[in-house]
């Protein structure tokens, strides 16, 4: 009987950026986003060579990356392996990649606190200009082991979108990867904003910090093929738990 191995998502890889990164990031992603009942084995490297359309050599790049960070485990004659414990522990360097965007959101239980329609807050007007209206999606995330609060999205996504989005894909992964994957989406950027800010009320109560203290506020916004914004993301990180990297390499 063969052995069963753990099933990576798929990959449009981007030939200007480093081949063995969008590998390890797209594979990162579907690490930290598998269920439960997953296995923790993963193909052979050829297989996994073969899946992602790239050499043995940069398949081993990327895995060794990944082995660095403590994602998995490489065993002579045994095979590699997904630690069961697997979460991440190191900021995401972000070279451009969408599944950077994906593997920065996975790996933390995530609750849906509300949805439904919405009037367009005056500061996100800009990028929905012909709407009214967007369905708006508040998510809670927690470490898997603790079960403490690490931060806090707020996603506005266009109606027509929202209509074909399933709550229980938003339970499993970030709205990036469910717009993409699962609604059909083709992303063709997304432009991402960092500042330091104070928590307000709200960011306070739901992530377990005092009123006033310092977080990581994120704003991404997608946008499809034909240039329209699809999504406006808001993410609130813990101070405590979050840095951000971002690397620019010369060509």
């Amino acid at each position: 009987m063969p052995v069963t191995t753990f099933a990576p998502d798929s990959l449009a890889l981007n030939r200007k950026l480093p081949l063995w990164y969008q590998v390890s990031q797209s594979l990162r992603a579907s690490i930290l986003g598998r269920g439960p009942q997953d296995p923790l084995r993963l193909p052979t490297e050829d297989a996994l060579a073969e899946h992602y359309g790239v050499s043995v050599l940069t398949m081993r790049q990327a895995l060794k990356e990944l082995e660095t960070e403590g994602l998995i485990s490489r065993h002579r004659r045994r095979g590699t392996f997904i630690e069961p414990s697997a979460r991440r522990g190191s900021p995401v360097r972000l070279l451009g990649s969408v599944d950077a965007i994906v593997a920065q959101q996975s790996g933390e239980r995530t609750t849906v606190l509300d949805h439904g329609p919405e009037h367009i807050p005056a500061e996100l007007a800009e990028h929905f200009p012909d709407l009214a209206e967007a369905v708006s999606y508040r998510r809670l995330r927690r470490d898997e082991a603790s079960g403490e609060p690490t931060n806090w999205a707020e996603n506005f996504v266009r109606p027509e979108l929202a209509e074909r989005i399933d709550l229980a894909d938003l339970t499993r992964w970030p709205m990036t990867k469910v717009l993409r994957d699962a609604v059909g989406v083709r992303i063709s950027r997304i432009t991402d904003t960092v500042e330091a800010r104070l928590a307000d009320p709200e960011t306070a109560r739901l992530l377990q910090v005092p009123l006033l203290s310092p977080i990581l506020h994120y704003t991404g916004v997608t946008y499809d093929e034909n240039g329209r914004a699809v999504d406006v993301a808001r993410i609130r990180y813990r101070g405590d738990r979050f840095s951000f990297t971002v690397t620019v390499e010369a060509r």
